[in-house]
């Protein structure tokens, strides 16, 4: 009996390799920290791989990335204990904990604090060179001075708290926002450009056929600024059906090869569901999607369950 669904498993591994071969056109997206790897494939192969995106996305993100740097080096000697700031209800107690295990008795983040010190003054000494608009020279240089104040604070009275970080970091919200805008305009105008290439190239007639697969960690999954950019830029038609974003621990390690394992299963669960299901739409469209085929007849069946039952106070 078991045989059954090995013999299946079989085929349709078989069945998914070789639909993978010939997919296309599509897009596939490594949403990296250079703001995107796009590979265009067409009959399973890499037409084209490149970085669409400038370098001005990556140089206001990474400096928007200094308060994020100095909490990763101090957060594991923090104070377990919520603190009274005005954000504590939002801090969940047990997540404090667990990050801050080392706690506030040792000072072994000096060293390591000082380090990035020693970037930050390598990064704030490069700034005149880098060839940034006026706004984001200005908000970079105040996001750095910033963050070496606060080092040498915290390494000059050998501690820190929550507090006095949240000051830090609240005192720097405003440029950071600031660099968030020159990062999304260079991001915005760099997939904007290679898309607009790609659709003459494939002509729109394969151009509305296309499929995109956006890779994404759990952090940006919910509004990955990749998949919303392109999604305009489809076929609206089929958009909703055609852009796949793909929750992911870690990018693989080929993109390509990953993205048409996956697209062929989704392309060929979307014929199979109408062959398998023909006359229960709702089936079919769960097997199609990305809903478990027993999930609504486990929602049932825990309608009595005691572990679902709403406990009153």
């Amino acid at each position: 009996m078991i045989q059954v669904d090995t013999d299946m498993q079989h085929h349709y591994d078989l069945l998914r390799a070789s639909v993978a071969r010939h997919l296309g056109p599509a897009i596939v997206v490594n949403n990296d920290a250079k703001g995107g790897e796009y590979f265009l494939v067409d009959q399973g192969k890499t037409i084209e791989r490149l970085h669409p995106v400038g370098p001005l996305f990556e140089l206001a993100k990474s400096i928007a990335h200094t308060p994020l740097g100095i909490y990763a080096v101090v957060a594991p000697y923090l104070d377990p204990k919520v603190p009274p700031v005005g954000n504590a209800d939002r801090i969940d107690s047990h997540d404090l904990a667990q990050v801050a295990h080392i706690g506030p008795s040792s000072t072994a983040w000096s060293g390591p604090l000082q380090q990035f010190a020693v970037t930050l003054r390598t990064a704030r000494q490069n700034l005149a060179g880098a060839n940034l608009p006026a706004p984001l020279e200005d908000s970079s240089r105040s996001i750095l001075d910033g963050g070496l104040d606060y080092i040498t604070d915290a390494v000059a009275s050998r501690s820190f708290d929550m507090q006095g970080f949240q000051d830090f970091s609240s005192a720097v919200y405003d440029h950071i926002r600031t660099t968030m805008y020159w990062a999304s305009k260079a991001q915005i105008e760099g997939v904007h450009a290679l898309l607009k290439r790609w659709r003459a190239q494939l002509g729109d007639a394969r151009w509305s056929e296309l499929y995109v697969l956006v890779f994404e960690l759990w952090t940006t999954a919910a509004l990955n600024q990749n998949a919303i950019i392109i999604k305009p830029c489809m076929d609206q038609k089929r958009a909703e059906s055609h852009l796949i974003n793909q929750m992911i621990a870690q990018f693989p390690s080929d993109p390509v090869a990953t993205a048409l394992d996956n697209l062929a299963r989704i392309i060929q669960d979307n014929v199979a569901a109408e062959m398998v299901f023909p006359t229960a739409p709702d089936v079919a469209t769960a097997l199609a999607g990305e809903e478990d085929l027993l999930a609504q007849d486990i929602l049932k069946q825990l309608k009595g369950c005691p572990f679902h039952t709403t406990a009153k106070d």
